[in-house]
């Protein structure tokens, strides 16, 4: 198999059945949770979701932790590129995560976006929007490097 021939899952899944094409990987942990991302569409080429920041994302200062950027970057790449990789009987695990913190907000709705660089045999590495809502302003941008490897 060529290093561009990955075995891409065809699902792909929009609204309520983003959900059910998420069903697939099981339930999320309170981390998860915790995040508030909400994905809307999820597929091999492309994630997409939003998350609501308010004070339970806030660092003592006020602003919205980093965290919270670095855990959605990775929660939307690792979606997306374990859908891209699932057909072949294989998983994609993140093996580094680069998160830029652009623009410090305390509060809205952000919208983030996932799309892959390059997905190889091996590897993947995603790229991740992080934008307000409201203006479509960047506030993180992330990539995530993951290698594909034989599902549990």
């Amino acid at each position: 198999m060529a290093d561009d021939e990955i075995g891409r899952e065809s699902a792909t899944g929009t609204g309520d059945d983003a959900l059910a094409v998420l069903t697939g990987f099981g339930e999320p942990g309170a981390f998860m949770r915790a995040t508030g991302l909400q994905m809307t569409e999820v597929g091999a080429e492309r994630v997409v979701g939003w998350i609501d920041l308010g004070p339970d994302h806030h660092q003592p200062t006020g602003i919205v932790h980093g965290g919270v950027y670095a855990a959605a970057v990775e929660e939307a790449a690792s979606f997306g590129a374990t859908l891209a990789v699932s057909a072949s009987g294989r998983q994609a695990v993140g093996v580094a995560n680069t998160t830029n913190f652009i623009r410090p907000i305390s509060s809205g709705r952000v919208r983030v976006e996932a799309v892959p660089l390059h997905q190889g045999r091996t590897q993947q590495l995603w790229e991740v929007r992080i934008t307000k809502d409201e203006d479509g302003k960047l506030v993180a941008l992330g990539q995530v490097r993951l290698q594909n490897v034989p599902a549990p």
